[in-house]
Formats: structure tokens, sequence, C-alpha cells
């Protein structure tokens, strides 16, 4: 009974603190205890006196029945509320550039150097928050402009650009500016009347189900835009092959949600034939290729649970071989999470200093990344969750 008390307490403090976003030392300072201590508390390894239990209520703010009853879900916030805010104001009011500005080449220049960046900077979250807002207003007043001849350029461009705001309005916690992104760019890709920018609005769309849960969607979306680019496979277009993988590998990736890991497995049967035809492709954005597979056959065994799967197949990839430095952190993170499954703590803050190191702030603004470095927090051995510690602190999370 003192040990399952232990944890209740120590996961109620732990929660609240982190939810104030106040770090140990803090805490435990106003509440006259040590950072220790605290620690030991938070970690079910002490029950604190009903005195210090008053002072923690008191410091967090809680009354302190609060500290004795069902853990709350956190709400979820927002990573960057500024930027997410900027870009519903250029989304919902997009500011009117000059003529000279928005010329249908010099947008569709700028959109392919702003997706350059998504996929290859370390920092591309500061360097594209800071511009797309300027981005959106351009392509709609191309879009605007646009005569008969370059109306469909126009239309392609907009699309690209919704598909890239897409995963970066995700990223920045608004997850209701994503759907609307990613319709838009659906319906600039139908407008364009272009089959492949269309398999790749729809990949894109897909993203935005999956992380709302709703696997059935965005099952149905991959699986019928794998088979309206049945005419061109036929005919043995690279660039068909290539969405057809991609879209193949996020059903895949669905139905292992869905509790279908069999489903899974042969879908990503299907796309290794493609992957092999098409080598490193990456069309529409999708960084398909061999390296992709290879990282959803990892993603799809730790999906299932099957982390020590999972991590045999790692072991066989080169992630500096993909495009997108988003598909690699994604790799290091599931990795990571694969050694959490094992309780090897000490392994998956190896992984997460890594993804640290390659694109720092995919750290500060990946869900799944501050899950995994509070886990390693809270249950590492005692060096292991000093030096998750100091990586939060570096990437600014609270802990």
């Amino acid at each position: 009974m003192g040990d399952h008390l232990a944890q209740v307490v120590g996961e109620r403090i732990r929660f609240y603190r982190t939810a104030a976003r106040r770090t140990k030392a803090v805490v435990a300072g106003l509440a006259g205890i040590t950072p220790d201590y605290l620690y030991q508390i938070e970690r079910g390894q002490k029950v604190p006196t009903l005195a210090v239990l008053a002072e923690l209520a008191a410091v967090l703010h809680v009354d302190l029945s609060d500290l004795l009853g069902v853990v709350p879900t956190p709400p979820q916030q927002r990573a960057d509320g500024a930027a997410g805010d900027a870009l519903y104001r250029a989304l919902v009011n997009p500011a009117t550039p000059s003529p000279s500005q928005h010329g249908s080449e010099a947008v569709r220049g700028a959109v392919l150097d702003a997706w350059r960046t998504w996929q290859t900077a370390r920092r591309r979250y500061t360097a594209l928050t800071a511009c797309l807002p300027a981005l959106i207003g351009e392509t709609e007043a191309a879009l605007r402009d646009a005569d008969a001849a370059s109306r469909r350029a126009a239309l392609g461009s907009a699309s690209d650009l919704y598909c890239l705001l897409r995963t970066v309005t995700k990223r920045v916690g608004r997850g209701d500016l994503s759907l609307l992104v990613a319709d838009r760019a659906v319906r600039a890709a139908e407008a364009a009347d272009n089959s492949f920018r269309l398999a790749g609005a729809r990949w894109n769309l897909t993203q935005v189900l999956l992380a709302d849960g709703q696997t059935e969607g965005a099952e149905a979306v991959a699986m019928h835009a794998v088979d309206d680019l049945r005419p061109f496979r036929a005919n043995g277009n690279l660039d068909a092959l290539a969405l057809s993988g991609a879209l193949l590998l996020i059903a895949a990736i669905a139905a292992v949600r869905k509790g279908d890991a069999w489903a899974a497995r042969d879908r990503l049967r299907l796309a290794t034939p493609l992957a092999e035809k098409t080598g490193e492709r990456n069309t529409s954005w999708t960084a398909f290729g061999p390296t992709n597979v290879a990282m959803y056959a990892v993603s799809i065994e730790v999906e299932s649970g099957d982390a020590v799967e999972g991590l045999r197949l790692a072991e066989r990839i080169q992630p500096g071989q993909s495009f997108s430095i988003e598909r690699r952190v994604a790799f290091r993170l599931d990795q990571a999470r694969g050694y959490q499954q094992r309780r090897d703590y000490a392994r998956s803050l190896q992984l997460l200093q890594i993804a640290a190191r390659e694109a720092p702030e995919d750290i500060q603004f990946r869900p799944l990344a501050h899950k995994l470095l509070r886990t390693t927090i809270e249950r590492g051995q005692r060096s292991v969750s000093v030096e998750a510690s100091r990586l939060a602190n570096r990437v600014g999370l609270p802990h």
C-alpha cells in the first residue's frame, strides 16, 4: 500500500509541476526541501510527510486533495503560439504584396526554396516561420492575378506551399490550421488537374488524419490515391511508383495503429519493389526510396510493440541517405521509443541526443520527443535522468 501511495503522490506532483512549467530546483526551493528529495518523491521512492505535501500543494497552486486524486489529461499546449498566430492571420487575411513580388515564377522559386529549407536546415522552424506568412500572401496574389496560361502553374505552387504549411502548422501546435491547409492543398491540386500533385496532396492529408487519430480515414484516402495512380504505374512512371510507395507506407502505419500489424507488413512488402525501381526519389517531397521503406519497417515493428525486431532492423539503416531531416529525426525517435519499450533509457537518451544535434528544434517542437525525454527523466537511472534534464534545459522543455 505504501509503495502504491508513493507512486500515486509522485505522479501527481510531477504532473502539476510540469504543467506549471517549473523545474525541480525551483519547486523544491520554494517548498523548503532539496531537489534530490523532490526527485525521490516524484519517482515514488519516498512518501512525503503531510507538512511537505501541503507545502508542495501551495507552491504548485493546487488543493492538497489534487495531489491524491486522478491524474488529469494535460491540455495540449502550442509549441510556438506567436508563430501559429502569425500563420493564422496570413491564412485568413493574407497581406497583398506589390506586383513585382508575386510573379508566378518568383513564387514557384520561393516555395521550392522553402521546401528545401524544411528538409535540410537544422533550424528550419526558425527560418520558415519568419518567412511563411509573407509567402502565403505572395502565393495567393500570384494565384489571383494569374492569366489562363499561368493559372495551372500558380495552382501547383499553391498546392506545394499548403502541403508544406500542413507539417509546419502541425509542429507549432496548430492542428486546426493543419487540416485547413491540407484541404487547400488537395483543392489546388484538383484545380490544377495534376494527378501526381494531387496524389502528393492526398498523402499530405493522410498525415493530418493520422495525427488526429483518424486511422480509417487516413487508410481510405491513401489506398484510393494508390488506385488512382494505377494507369501511370502501368507505364512505369517513376514519380507514380514513388508516390504509390509513399502512400502504401502511410497506409501501413494506419493499419498498425488500428491493430492490424499483418496488413501493415503486407503493404510494406508491396512498397519494397517500388523503392527498388525508383531508388531514392523525392517526388512531391515524400522522400520515398529504399531508405524510407526501411525506416517505416522499424516504425511498424515499434508501433506493434516488437521493439526487438524494430531495433534489429534499425541497425541496418544509414539514415543519412534520406533526403529529409524530418524523416531522419522520426527514425531516431522510433529507435528511442524502441529502447524505452525495453526499459533501456540510457540508449534511448543517446538517440535523443543524436536527434538534438542534427535538428535541435525538432526536440523542442515534436510531442513524441517531449514524451520520450520526460519518460527518460522520470524512469532512467540517476545519471541518465540528470543528462536527460540537461538536454531538456538546452531545448527549453520544462522537466
